[in-house]
């Protein structure tokens, strides 16, 4: 048997036609022992492929000891407390990392990048968004567009509280899994497949989509799209944005390196190379013109900034008096205050 990619035993909701709508991965594994995948398939009837098997409660006990008595105590201790759920219960195989083909699918792939098994681009994605329904996120979880009216009318006649938090493809990522070492102010703007490092603090206006984040200490008061991977020490000023593939039309992949500052209301459209600064209100896109400067602030060339991807040690300022934008070295790399990250 080939090695296989990921493996998870979840819990999920599906609306009343038996169709999912999210599913819930406590322990999603990556690279799973070929041993677990031959219980599963002696147990779940697993053959091949990438596959979600819906299983009972009642297949729980056997299934548990199965797993344990093959030497996976922490799945088996899962398993075993499934036993208890009146939800859907899904074991999804992905045998290899392909465009996912199914709700389940698409949720482990998600899973994976919170986690932190796998990092943004770290995954194939291709197609999922029509796997992913449109859900109303409530106070009594996930329930279909479709239902919700009748769920809301319910709720009233027993004198219970049914708020509706949003309405979306993509749950708040808290709600799945609490990465080790994060401060998130607002838990909503942090969505469900996004990779937080450890030591990254999110304030109250910062966001963080899906396949993007940070790779570790990072102060997020601004944007950070879908597809953007922030290196380490980096911080996005207040209302500052970077340009995703899914917003900007294009198919340059936007990063920030290490100790990198863009200011507050700043914004790229290039990738960043390490100690990069963008002077607040100031936003660079690949085909805007850029007046490179010497250390006298001569003239040199006027470029695209295009040309000045994942270059390093860069200043990016607008002149005051001629309004054009000018690029220097940039000699004073930004330090974030150690304090504020110390005790995340």
């Amino acid at each position: 048997m080939s090695e296989c990619f990921s493996l998870a035993f979840g819990i999920g909701t599906q609306n009343s036609a038996g169709n999912w709508l999210e599913v819930f991965y406590p322990q999603p594994l990556l690279n799973p022992d070929n041993a677990l995948i031959k219980v599963v398939s002696e147990q779940l009837g697993y053959s091949e492929g990438n596959q979600a098997i819906n299983f009972a409660a009642s297949q729980c006990a056997a299934l548990a000891e199965a797993l344990s008595s093959a030497g996976f105590a922490e799945a088996g201790a899962l398993v075993a407390q499934m036993a208890s759920s009146t939800r859907p219960l899904v074991a999804t195989v992905l045998a290899t990392d392909e465009a996912p083909a199914s709700t389940p699918e698409a949720y482990l792939k998600l899973h994976l990048l919170s986690h932190r098994l796998v990092k943004p681009h770290g995954v194939v994605l291709a197609g999922i968004f029509p796997l992913l329904p449109n859900v109303a996120w409530t106070t009594q979880g996930a329930i279909d567009i479709n239902e919700l009216p009748q769920r809301q009318m319910a709720a009233r006649m027993q004198g219970e509280s049914l708020v509706v938090h949003s309405i979306d493809k993509f749950p708040s990522m808290t709600d799945y899994v609490v990465p080790a070492g994060i401060r998130i102010a607002d838990t909503a703007r942090v969505r469900l497949g996004a990779y937080v490092g450890e030591g990254t603090t999110v304030m109250h206006e910062g966001f963080i989509n899906f396949n993007a984040g940070t790779a570790g200490t990072s102060m997020v008061e601004g944007r950070i799209s879908a597809g953007v991977f922030v290196g380490k020490g980096s911080d996005l000023g207040g209302g500052c944005s970077t340009m995703g593939t899914l917003s900007g039309g294009g198919n340059i992949v936007i990063s920030v390196g290490e100790g990198c500052l863009i200011g507050a209301n700043a914004g790229i459209g290039i990738p960043l190379g390490d100690r990069c600064t963008v002077e607040a209100g100031l936003y660079i896109t690949a085909g805007i013109k850029v007046t490179l400067l010497d250390d006298a602030d001569n003239l040199v060339e006027i470029v695209k900034a295009r040309d000045l991807a994942n270059q390093s040690d860069l200043l990016f300022r607008r002149n005051s008096q001629t309004g054009a934008i000018e690029c220097k070295t940039n000699k004073s790399a930004i330090q974030l205050n150690d304090m504020l990250h110390a005790h995340n």
